[in-house]
């Protein structure tokens, strides 16, 4: 059996893309069948219709969509558990769901706790893909994702947070926390539509 090699350039094969910019996906998948979940599903509707595109651009540019998503406590289940689960006939968000569940191309992680970098191969992942540029979307934005997008930042990633992406059970709590990222983080918070992956791919080959 030949040696392991030290560093794998793939992650076994697991991680085969490169590229300076990835699309991080926070709890988007989901039944919303939890306490104040029907009003988060109201704010997020919106969101999901916007963050569609965003995915479907990111895609189209070579940029990776990487999925972090809470299993909700069921330890025995994967991802693919979850997505069965957000597709359920009685969920209410599985029309959602349908459209926004990660593809055959995409990365997902499960997290147990409320950053998405905490205790998951996340940062090994974007190691390996020479991720440099984050475009985080996800809810909620006051909680999970806030404490992503604050672990992202101090590792030093350049954050991009489109803000019609992010949703909170209570808009104004979403504003608050869009706006500390603004301030602490250095997020750049545009709307989905005026984020333009080649140009966040340039911005990077151009600084280096």
């Amino acid at each position: 059996m030949p040696p392991v090699p030290a560093r794998n350039a793939d992650l076994h094969g697991l991680a085969p893309d490169t590229c300076p910019v990835a699309l991080l996906l926070v709890d988007v998948v989901s039944d919303f069948d939890f306490p104040d979940g029907d009003q988060l599903l109201e704010q997020a509707r919106p969101a999901i219709e916007r963050m569609v595109g965003l995915v479907r651009r990111a895609r189209g540019a070579g940029v990776p969509v990487v999925y972090a998503n809470d299993n909700f406590g069921r330890w025995q289940d994967d991802f693919s558990a979850v997505v069965r689960r957000a597709l359920r006939p009685e969920s209410p968000a599985r029309d959602l769901a349908s459209r926004i569940r990660p593809g055959p191309e995409d990365y997902v992680v499960l997290k147990p706790k409320h950053s998405a970098f905490f205790q998951t191969p996340l940062e090994t992942v974007f190691a390996h893909l020479g991720t440099q540029t984050l475009v985080l979307a996800g809810f909620t934005g006051d909680v999970c994702l806030l404490a992503t997008a604050i672990d992202a930042n101090m590792r030093d990633f350049r954050l991009v947070v489109p803000s019609d992406t992010v949703a909170s059970v209570n808009p104004a709590d979403n504003e608050a926390a869009l706006a500390y990222l603004r301030r602490v983080a250095d997020a750049e918070t545009p709307a989905a539509a005026d984020v333009d992956f080649e140009e966040l791919i340039a911005a990077v080959s151009d600084a280096t």
